[in-house]
């Protein structure tokens, strides 16, 4: 199931999108802040945001030109009360791929979204790696040198959580927001299910990175000796 992030501060609003697009077959993540959104989008892998120009912390798109600026090509659609010509032009020049004013049918919402999924990312920020490990986020594949296992979506939102953090630790909750979303409920052991799946394919591919247990404090990617 794709995933998107919904960037939006009026709460009906949002779960009224949120239904639409469920019922589409698309997940949602709501955020009501930018900062909360960037934070968000350093965590998780997103196929693409909505995204709303007025919020509490300012203008959405100072999110979008920053994202821009790092080289992120995370397709979005911003939805904004701001019609006038003057206000799209600003948003297309800001780095958004579609625009849509307020009020709007939910119908072409969804039409809209499903259009940027299918768009490729051509400025999207290069595939994760670290270590002997490289990442293919439009296959979800893990490759180690010339093998490669395949990932099912949870396991890939972890490996591209693990990468981006090299050695450094990484929170069970981080782990988990990154595989189920944010507001997903989540089994007591599902974690523990998807990271001994996820050291099984770095053993059978040859990696020498190997998942441990920070104890206390959460996993990192740790780089095993060769006589190990």
């Amino acid at each position: 199931m794709s995933r998107i992030l919904l960037i939006e501060d009026h709460e009906r609003l949002a779960g009224l999108i949120c239904k639409g697009l469920a019922a589409a077959g698309v997940a949602v993540d709501v955020v009501s802040r930018v900062d909360a959104a960037w934070a968000a989008i350093q965590r998780l892998s997103y196929q693409a945001m909505i995204l709303d120009r007025g919020l509490p912390d300012g203008d959405g798109l100072i999110l979008l030109q920053r994202l821009r600026k790092a080289g992120l090509g995370l397709p979005c659609l911003v939805l904004t009360a701001r019609d006038a010509l003057h206000d799209r032009v600003e948003g297309l020049d800001a780095g958004a791929d579609d625009y849509l004013p307020k009020p709007f049918a939910m119908d072409e919402m969804v039409a809209r979204v499903r259009a940027l999924l299918r768009r490729p990312v051509v400025l999207s920020a290069l595939d994760p790696s670290y270590g002997d490990l490289t990442l293919r986020t439009d296959t979800g594949v893990l490759w180690c040198g010339d093998k490669s296992a395949p990932l099912s979506p949870a396991e890939m939102q972890m490996m591209v959580l693990f990468l981006r953090s090299g050695p450094d630790v990484v929170r069970r909750t981080a782990l988990e927001s990154a595989a189920w979303g944010l507001s997903e409920a989540v089994t007591p052991n599902a974690l523990d299910v998807a990271l001994h799946r996820i050291r099984r394919k770095l053993l059978v591919i040859g990696s020498k990175q190997k998942i441990v247990n920070v104890r206390g404090h959460g996993y990192a990617l740790h780089e095993q000796d060769a006589a190990q």
